[in-house]
């Protein structure tokens, strides 16, 4: 009977493996062939003895040799193991290596594996193009709904509407008969008090209700469509499991209640929550493939060109996308990942391109051309905006986490749908009398960066013309500032005001909203403000000296429209911490190369400027706050050591350990319910504590459960033994449970007198989970993530409880 129990468990393995297309059909039978005669000739003249079969120490199968379901998976609010991860996508990469040279089918097989990766990031342009191409048409429609309507297709823009008409003049392009507002629409009357009421009643009451969709959907549907959502892709790059955080459901509720938040006029952007749409799609796409889905490391390589592709599409820059996902976001990131992502990055940009949302040929709303050079005494004002957005950029950090904080302790979290509704309704009443903050903040930024042509009606280029001037229309000499521009420049001090104050306590609500476009504004503002008063210095005072060897009477010297791109680069810097990227990306919004110069002085300067006040970017600023495991990239300079910091310490239980063929499943079972920790030390014995390996606690519980569903004979009292051979037990003992397979026997060991800038650096480039302290090869103690978050921040005077996942 136990010849046949073993041939049974033998075949069932050999089937397993089979059916796993480990073998092929030949080898099952020959299997079962060989299997017989073993079994005939064990019940016939075998020499093992009753006890031999009982105990293990015969023909014990291993059952783990075959895998099941979820071993080396992570649980929610967990790290990674990047070695590990690493360690089995190299062994997977072997086998099918080894396998393609078998046969033609395997051989095919392997080059759709080394494709796969090209067809992800393929599917991963197409979608998130596609889905900012629809959002940037949304957008704009329900932007303007809020102040009227198209009578000949409900679903046009005002622009759109009054392109289709044919009684559209250019003097008065914004107006046409197709296009009506509200007060005009319900009441005839266009003019008068009681006409602009009801248009203020009705853009305030549209506001609200979009605002009100977009926080209850995100509430009911999809908690984690909230925020920008670059702090926690730059945790989940860093080794991080959130689950759900970039789920189906997550993707179709960002992108519809992005459309509706940003439809409401509220200070905040598209840009930054089209990263976390577009990783989104990554990791839709990651789990059509096992080569992704099974490898959480592999899958981080997707994401990382996932960013990519979203910055791609939020700011029409390709390269600027590549270089933000390194620069900012990525936490580890190989060559291949360079050229992964910038195929994804231009997959996405040309299919933003083919639906060309704005109607201008364009990837952006605010895509212009400068056709005067900058001269080098305008770097003095250049460096100045970069002063200013970096003091801007501390002060929003500051407050904006203050105020964050202050939502995270008081009653005021509880209340999320109030909150949105009663900034939506200040945001709404305050925007609307100016009319630089009641258009969406696109079309600001678009209005300021624009060079003031002959053919342009903005208040900003109401300047005296000389009637007898013969200049080219792009060359437009310095004219003096007539009533509108005076009128824009106290609009614009207003709307900076506002717009300063108001992101602070917009950015952080439980509704889609990015950063990127509110920064750029404030900058932008500052800018054209600045880049006017130097543009009428330098026409009315022509003669002063920093102005004579480059300025003469009837040139074009300054253009106000550079001055407000500087400043909205100098301010993005400052909240973001951004430079490299943040200049290619402003220069791909221009177009020209000849204007690096002052956005690199600009981006340099407020960088260093918001570092003398603190290190933090704003997204690292957010990860602090809400306690993810994030190690940054800034040096450890104190002096500790590695025992300083390692659990036990002296007042603490001895550490939890299991031994390697002496301990029972019950005792593996009570310590797993005693115990939440992550894992365990498996050493030769306690009196030796002679370290042999580390074994997962996932692991270990998913192995018992299915030996006891699997595997005969196993039962409390059976020995759990991670040795290759079966330790010698009683007759009279159960069945043991051998566990080798799922033993990590290469741990990382440091010794007890490592300093801890070391350990610091080993988890930050290794990706560790954690790291044994052995001193002679006897284990003193282990150090995790988390101990090494809880010491730095100890060391920083800040509070080592505020790191709340494992």
């Amino acid at each position: 009977r136990s010849g046949k129990g073993r041939f049974r468990r033998s075949f069932l393995s050999t089937a397993v493996r089979f059916y796993n297309k480990d073998l092929s059909f030949v080898d099952l039978i020959l299997s079962y062939l060989i299997d017989s005669l073993t079994v005939g000739s064990s019940s016939g003249i075998s020499s093992a003895t009753p006890t031999e079969e009982m105990n293990g120490s015969g023909n014990l199968m291993d059952f783990l040799d075959e895998p099941f379901p979820d071993v080396g998976t992570y649980e929610d609010f967990h790290t990674i193991d990047w070695l590990r991860e690493k360690s089995r996508d190299t062994d997977r990469h072997r086998k099918i290596t080894s396998k393609s040279k078998e046969s033609i089918w395997e051989f095919i097989k392997s080059l759709l594996d080394a494709w796969s990766g090209w067809v992800v990031m393929l599917l991963i342009g197409l979608l998130s193009g596609t889905l900012a191409g629809v959002i940037d048409l949304a957008v704009d429609w329900m932007t303007d709904l809020k102040e009227g309507i198209c009578l000949s297709a409900l679903w046009y823009s005002h622009e759109q509407c009054c392109w289709t008409s044919n009684e559209t003049t250019f003097d008065d392009r914004d107006k046409c008969p197709e296009w009506l507002k509200w007060a005009e629409l319900m009441t005839g009357h266009s003019e008068g008090a009681g006409a602009y009421l009801l248009n203020y009643f009705l853009y305030i009451l549209w506001a609200l209700f979009f605002s009100f969709l977009a926080v209850s959907l995100v509430r009911v549907f999809a908690p984690y469509a909230c925020g920008s959502g670059i702090p926690e892709i730059k945790t989940i790059l860093s080794g991080f499991i959130i689950r759900g955080y970039l789920g189906k459901w997550t993707l179709l509720i960002k992108t519809v209640t992005l459309v509706l938040a940003v439809s409401s006029g509220l200070s905040l952007g598209k840009e930054g929550p089209l990263v976390h749409v577009a990783c989104c799609c990554g990791n839709l796409f990651c789990s059509l493939f096992s080569k992704y889905s099974k490898n959480e490391g592999k899958r981080r390589e997707v994401l990382s060109a996932a960013a990519a592709a979203g910055v791609s599409v939020a700011f029409g820059a390709p390269i600027g996308g590549v270089l933000f996902s390194l620069e900012e976001v990525s936490y580890y990131f190989p060559l291949k990942t360079l050229w992964r992502s910038f195929f994804a990055a231009l997959v996405a940009a040309f299919t933003l391109r083919s639906i060309n949302p704005f109607g201008n040929n364009r990837l952006v709303l605010f895509y212009v051309e400068y056709h005067t050079p900058w001269y080098m005494a305008e770097l003095v004002p250049f460096i100045l905006l970069g002063v200013f957005g970096g003091l801007w950029g501390t002060l929003f950090i500051r407050a904006n986490i203050a105020w964050c904080r202050r939502r995270k302790t008081t009653q005021l979290g509880k209340y999320p749908v109030l909150e949105v509704i009663v900034v939506t309704g200040i945001t709404a009443i305050l925007a609307y009398p100016n009319p630089y903050t009641r258009r969406s903040t696109s079309e600001l930024i678009s209005e300021l960066f624009n060079d003031c042509g002959a053919l342009e009606s903005s208040q900003l280029c109401d300047y005296y013309n000389n009637p007898n001037m013969t200049r080219p229309v792009d060359d437009i000499p310095d004219r003096p500032a007539g009533p509108g521009v005076y009128t824009a420049l106290w609009q614009l001090a207003l709307a900076l005001i506002f717009k300063i104050v108001i992101t602070i306590f917009t950015f952080g609500m439980k509704i889609p909203s990015g950063l990127f476009i509110p920064s750029m504004a404030v900058g932008a503002i500052a800018g054209r403000i600045v880049g006017i008063a130097v543009e009428q210095m330098a026409y009315h005072h022509h003669d002063w000296i920093i102005f004579k060897n480059w300025c003469r009477p009837g040139a074009d010297c300054v253009t106000p429209g550079l001055y407000a791109m500087v400043g909205a680069a100098a301010c993005l810097g400052g909240v973001t911490r951004m430079t490299v990227s943040l200049v290619v990306i402003m220069f791909e919004l221009t177009g020209g190369l000849e204007y690096i110069v002052p956005l690199m002085a600009a981006a340099v300067t407020s960088k260093w400027v918001a570092d003398a006040f603190g290190k933090e970017g704003i997204y690292e600023a957010h990860i602090q706050l809400n306690g993810y495991p994030y190690l940054d990239q800034d040096e450890f300079t104190h002096r500790t050591l590695a025992t300083d910091v390692m659990r036990p310490r002296r007042s603490e239980p001895p550490l939890a350990v299991l031994t390697q063929d002496s301990t029972t499943v019950e005792d593996v079972e009570t310590l797993i319910k005693d115990t939440d920790y992550n894992g365990f030390p498996v050493v030769v014995s306690r009196e030796s504590e002679r370290l042999i390996g580390f074994v997962q606690r996932r692991d270990l519980t998913l192995a018992i459960k299915n030996a006891r569903q699997k595997q005969d004979g196993v039962v409390s009292n059976s020995v759990v033994y991670f040795t290759e051979d079966a330790p010698q037990l009683a007759p009279n003992n159960p069945q043991p449970l051998k566990l080798r397979r799922i033993l990590n026997l290469s741990p990382f060991t440091v010794t007890d007198h490592t300093p801890m800038e070391t350990v610091v650096d080993i988890f930050r480039k290794l990706g560790l989970r954690q790291c044994l302290v052995t001193r002679s090869g006897r284990l003193l103690g282990i150090i995790t993530k988390k101990d090494v978050l809880r010491h730095m921040a100890q060391m920083m005077n800040q509070d080592p409880e505020s790191i709340m996942f494992n």
